[in-house]
């Protein structure tokens, strides 16, 4: 066997295109094993893995190809002994290799059982089912994934076992007492909380532990392993599965197993509690405009939606759901004008706000800015769709409020930017990049963020001049904008609009107030502030102190005006 050849291309491009090519390793082997021992073979799977610079998971993938054709190439006796020998050195390399290798060559070498005939497994299950019990016993030590694939892949049974342990003919009880023996080691499973592990064993050798393995496991959260249970040991662990969820208030797995296990004639309520629950969760999120779509074609589901918007106390909401679907009933009940926290909204209409102007096209465009522009100080925000797909990208930004302190300008972003870009641009330019006009915002790094993101083609989100965000002025968190409205202001901004579908066109008299008040409300809390001589608020800077905090940005570079 040749020890310098050069590292075939074939091979090694695969594992890393920039590899140094001065560098010799042995890979005769992988063309052909029948003179090569599993010592040897570990030691060049290594050095192939540590030749190039591209990362493990890269490597492992290449590296599982190349091990499945080598392991077709006449390994000695067979590849399912040769493997075996394998897995009985690797531990010696230590943990960083042991454990990624000896996944690699079990996966390799399980796609060459699933192409190839098996009738050579039946010859190294011996070998196999004595690796599962030093495997047990810590003589040799590998992670249980090994344990429990060794177990699955050579299909080692009760017998095997034995015959490993024993080394002699099988008697009657023999079966019984391996039995006993593989359930010590389950009870030492459960006890280190290894339940994936325990419920594996359990189900491969059709061991009963009863229903207090099940309960235990559900008391740890070990669900994926009580559900694997549960489905093994059939309807009436599976009922007992459902029936802890239901008192977990985990509806929407109990719910999974009553459908796919078809149990709604045992369970005809939890559907229902899964409904109502989901809808709980989106009313907490202020996402009540989902939560009125998903109930929409059940009335039950509707009038819950009502009575969280009551708990809530959305009077607004609770109104419109009871005149948009005849809802009878809720005039009686009262809804309080406070929210949870008990602190009362902020009325619009108190707040003096005289215009609210939705501006969509290129005449409107030009009377808003020539408005603006006339302003000492204006409030700015934006609302776009949430995403409710998890981990999804945002949604492009819809609408754009600037506000004076009595007059709210709406921007429909998304047809102005369709319709008139470069008129759309150049307005929006004078108003970001004007050193006559202070541009307040609350957390308004995320804004501008989402704005270039959704309109990469404009610049007039990627410069400004003369921006304060009031979020800092404040050392500690106050609840958002809500809450500095509620510490300066008195009272709370009402949220319930948040969350709703800011692509909806024409938008609710209601999303246009809410969207006007996020705006204007920045003007009023800032001249509330100004105006105070001695501010009374803790977390406040001196009155002189928020200057320090207008921000610019021309060109690539951040700078304090």
């Amino acid at each position: 066997m040749l020890l310098n050849m050069h590292v075939e291309e074939s091979w090694c491009a695969q594992i890393d295109k920039h590899i140094d090519h001065q560098k010799y390793i042995c890979i005769h082997a992988f063309s052909d094993l029948s003179h090569i021992s599993p010592p040897i073979f570990i030691y060049l799977l290594k050095e192939c893995y540590l030749c190039g610079t591209r990362k493990a998971t890269h490597k492992f993938n290449v590296l599982q190809q190349h091990v499945f054709k080598a392991l077709c190439n006449a390994p000695q006796p067979d590849p399912y002994t040769f493997i075996l020998h394998c897995l009985y050195i690797l531990p010696l390399l230590g943990l960083q290799y042991a454990e990624g290798f000896s996944h690699l060559l079990m996966c390799s070498l399980k796609r060459l059982k699933n192409q190839r005939p098996v009738e050579l497994l039946s010859q190294a299950k011996r070998l196999a089912s004595r690796l599962f019990l030093d495997i047990l016993a810590s003589s040799v030590i590998h992670e249980e994934r090994i344990l429990i694939k060794v177990l699955e892949l050579f299909e080692i049974g009760l017998k095997d076992i034995e015959e490993a342990r024993l080394a002699s003919v099988i008697k009657k009880d023999d079966v019984e007492k391996t039995m006993a023996f593989i359930e010590r080691y389950i009870v030492d499973f459960i006890e280190s909380q290894s339940y994936m592990t325990a419920t594996v064993l359990v189900e491969h050798f059709s061991i009963y532990l009863g229903q207090s393995f099940l309960l235990k496991m559900m008391d740890k959260k070990q669900f994926k392993a009580a559900e694997r249970w549960a489905m093994f040991m059939g309807k009436p662990m599976i009922c007992l599965l459902v029936q802890k969820y239901v008192e977990m208030k985990m509806f929407k797995n109990a719910y999974d197993v009553i459908k796919s296990k078809n149990l709604k004639e045992e369970f005809p309520n939890v559907q229902r509690l899964y409904k109502e629950s989901s809808l709980k969760k989106l009313a907490e999120k202020g996402l009540w405009d989902v939560a009125e779509l998903r109930a929409m074609k059940d009335r039950q589901l509707l009038e819950f939606v009502v009575y969280l918007a009551m708990e809530a106390g959305y009077a607004e909401k609770v109104f419109e759901l009871c005149e948009r679907y005849s809802l009878e009933g809720f005039n009686k009940l009262t809804v309080s004008g406070k929210s949870s926290s008990g602190a009362c909204y902020l009325d619009p209409e108190k707040l003096m706000i005289d215009n609210i102007i939705w501006v969509d096209e290129l005449h409107g465009l030009i009377s808003a800015t020539n408005y603006i522009e006339g302003c000492k100080v204006v409030g700015i925000d934006s609302e776009w769709k949430p995403n409710y797909v998890k981990g999804s990208k945002p949604n492009k930004v819809s609408i754009m409020q600037i506000a004076s302190a009595n007059q709210a300008y709406i921007f429909d972003l998304i047809k102005l930017h369709e319709d008139v870009p470069i008129e759309l641009d150049n307005c929006f330019q004078k108003i970001m990049c004007s050193l006559n006009i202070l541009k307040l915002g609350y957390n308004l790094q995320c804004d501008l963020h989402q704005l270039s993101q959704s309109y990469g083609d404009l610049t007039c989100f990627r410069y400004y001049e003369m921006l304060l965000d009031l979020q800092k002025l404040f050392n500690q968190t106050v609840g958002g904008l809500s809450g500095l409205s509620e510490k300066v202001l008195g009272a709370r901004l009402n949220k319930t609009r948040r969350n709703s579908n800011w692509e909806l066109r024409p938008l609710s008299q209601n999303q246009m107030e809410y969207a006007a008040l996020d705006a204007a409300v920045l003007v009023h809390i800032f001249r509330s502030i100004c105006n105070q001589p001695h501010s009374s608020l803790e977390e406040m800077q001196s009155k002189v102190g928020w200057k320090c905090h207008i921000v610019s940005r021309t060109g690539n570079a951040n700078r304090k005006s």
